[in-house]
């Protein structure tokens, strides 16, 4: 069963990282009425908990996932970060050489 138009607001935010103290106070309502809300929701959509409930949203594309990853890295005021390259085979090799070394002179 789709979720109401508040409470697809209401996930929206949350997924947004916002807290439901700061979902109340965006859409002037309380913070019960927002746990309300998400207790609800969570009910239609069959889920666990908050973070299953947005993770329900993502699968079924009410939330889509490149979007939320660039909002998250907007709240936490960075870029999205890449990972640093792995060592290749050859600088991998090179350090091994010289650690044999190293201990081959030390043991002569």
């Amino acid at each position: 069963m789709p979720l109401t138009k508040r409470q697809s607001e209401i996930v929206w935010l949350l997924a947004n990282g916002a807290t439901a103290e700061q979902v109340a106070e965006h859409v002037h309502r309380s913070a019960a009425t927002i746990r309300r809300h998400v207790l609800l929701a969570c009910q239609r959509t069959n889920a666990r908990n908050t973070a299953h409930l947005i993770a329900i949203a993502i699968s079924r594309g009410w939330i889509a996932p490149l979007a939320l990853a660039l909002m998250l890295a907007d709240l936490n005021g960075h870029a999205l970060r890449t990972r640093q390259p792995i060592r290749t085979r050859q600088q991998t090799s090179s350090t091994y050489r010289s650690t044999r070394r190293d201990l081959g002179s030390v043991l002569a």
